[in-house]
């Protein structure tokens, strides 16, 4: 740490202003200093720091704002290290960076979005540093998206308001994701588990309401069991379809206070409304969500999206990887969106392994069933 903190000093000595580019900003000083590469090589020992030597210093105006910006025993700091394969030193309310020259300038951006959020009173945990990270190092969206990289909005000019919380994407295709379901009627959201795209959409559809922009909520998924055989679900409709909608109840009592959520159930603002009840109906002004889609067959898919009526908007999500249909039935989210892809109003939002927002293992064992050759299951 010793040797780290004489690289720190130089960096400091050697100082030459830079503005910063923080879209009209000005709490946050740049600062850049450049090491010889013998200096770096005796003072930082084994650091990865490229051949330029180069050093960037942050300099932050408000010091209140920098516990919460580095975390708990800094540990924001580490995860910015870990992750952008830098050096993160901070002294007072100045940070010093010291990496490859493509890796600092990734820190400092994700430095400076943490921090302008921080000074527009929001919070920053763990998953807001992991959500910066994925935001500024993930250059691409994915083929077949509604848009391109170039298109892409700054992270805090996408965001959902509800009444318990602002949400921001974690990365750039749910950034896109979240820009498609404020402004399209259609929206499918594919991929697999762990990508945000069930949470965004009630996330959107609460929002939505609260707005007043639609009168109710719906609420609907496939009624199908996952490999298990549950058999027969005492009490009432709704208590027989519960334990398949629980992750939709999850991001509403999330997102919304849990009074106005029992509110909703009782007089039916929002509606649980079972797949296979759903024919013949007309939903006018109203955010439909359909979870689980890979689960539906081709015909239940065609009545779903027939319902779509006037002043409504409708989503679509499923990972056609995880289908729990009898063998033989074609799924008919794949269906429909190879049927409807090029149709203009209607977007398609694809998510990877690599959008994953929960735990990092969860990433590597979806890469891991992914890439293992497919297996046929025993006859009953």
């Amino acid at each position: 740490m010793l040797l780290a903190q004489t690289a720190f000093r130089r960096i400091l000595c050697n100082e030459t202003v830079i503005e910063s580019d923080l879209n009209g900003a000005d709490c946050l000083n740049t600062t850049q200093g450049q090491l010889s590469g013998s200096d770096l090589e005796q003072d930082t020992a084994q650091s990865d720091v490229d051949g330029n030597g180069d050093g960037l210093i942050l300099t932050f105006d408000d010091n209140r704002l920098l516990p919460h910006l580095f975390g708990e025993h800094d540990q924001h700091l580490a995860l910015i290290e870990d992750r952008l394969g830098v050096e993160v030193m901070p002294r007072g309310n100045h940070v010093a960076i010291i990496g490859q020259s493509d890796a600092q300038e990734n820190a400092r951006q994700v430095l400076s979005n943490l921090y302008e959020r921080l000074s527009e009173g929001f919070e920053v945990q763990p998953a807001d540093v992991d959500g910066a990270i994925r935001l500024h190092v993930v250059p691409e969206v994915k083929a077949g998206s509604p848009k391109a990289a170039d298109d892409y909005k700054a992270p805090k000019d996408v965001q959902i308001k509800t009444r318990r919380k602002v949400i921001h994407p974690r990365s750039r295709q749910q950034g896109v994701y979240i820009g498609s379901l404020q402004k399209r009627e259609l929206v499918f959201g594919i991929g697999p588990a762990g990508t945000g795209k069930t949470y965004l959409a009630v996330a959107c559809a609460a929002a939505a309401l609260m707005a007043g922009e639609v009168d109710r909520i719906i609420l609907s998924r496939p009624a199908v069991e996952a490999g298990e055989r549950l058999g027969f679900l005492p009490g009432d409709m709704k208590e027989k379809v519960d334990p398949y909608l629980r992750p939709l109840y999850d991001a509403l009592y999330d997102t919304m206070p849990a009074n106005q959520v029992q509110r909703g159930m009782e007089d039916e603002t929002i509606e649980i409304a079972p797949l296979a009840f759903m024919r013949g109906r007309t939903l006018a002004r109203a955010f439909v969500i359909l979870d689980e889609a890979q689960n539906c067959t081709p015909q239940q898919m065609k009545m779903f999206l027939t319902r779509l009526g006037e002043g409504s908007r409708m989503v679509v999500t499923g990972d056609p990887t995880q289908v729990d249909l009898p063998r033989g039935t074609t799924s008919g989210l794949a269906e429909a969106v190879g049927l409807l892809a090029d149709i203009e109003g209607i977007d398609i939002v694809r998510f990877g392994a690599e959008d994953i927002v929960r735990h990092p293992l969860v990433t590597k064992i979806v890469n891991a069933y992914e890439g293992a050759p497919a297996k046929s299951e025993p006859a009953d």
